[in-house]
């Protein structure tokens, strides 16, 4: 992800969580919430509540059979009820670079 100007500013732990909250054993289930400093900067100049769909999930998860899947929101789809083509043009921007981070894999 820092190869397309991303960090990573939360990581969920959702396995640890479930057991420590229920109890119950889950999955190898990982949310990352990934953030580009200067597109979110862009995005919150154009949009001040955009804030609630920051920053974008990534999702790396181990199936049953061992194989492990890395999925990513699409700022573009999520973003598209927002009547803003300024804001259509970064969460385009986002999504571009986190499909080429995921095919990277």
């Amino acid at each position: 992800m820092k190869g397309e100007g991303f960090g990573v500013l939360t990581d969920i732990d959702v396995a640890a969580t479930m057991k420590a909250k229920l109890g119950e054993d889950f999955r190898p289930y990982r949310i990352l919430g990934a953030c580009n400093p200067q597109l979110a900067h862009r995005a919150l100049q154009l949009e001040d509540k955009i804030g609630t769909m920051l920053p974008c999930n990534v999702i790396v998860q181990q199936h049953a059979n061992g194989d492990v899947e890395v999925s990513a929101v699409d700022p573009a789809a999520s973003m598209q009820a927002i009547d803003n083509p300024g804001l259509a043009e970064v969460a385009q921007n986002v999504r571009d670079r986190l499909k080429r981070v995921v095919d990277s894999l």
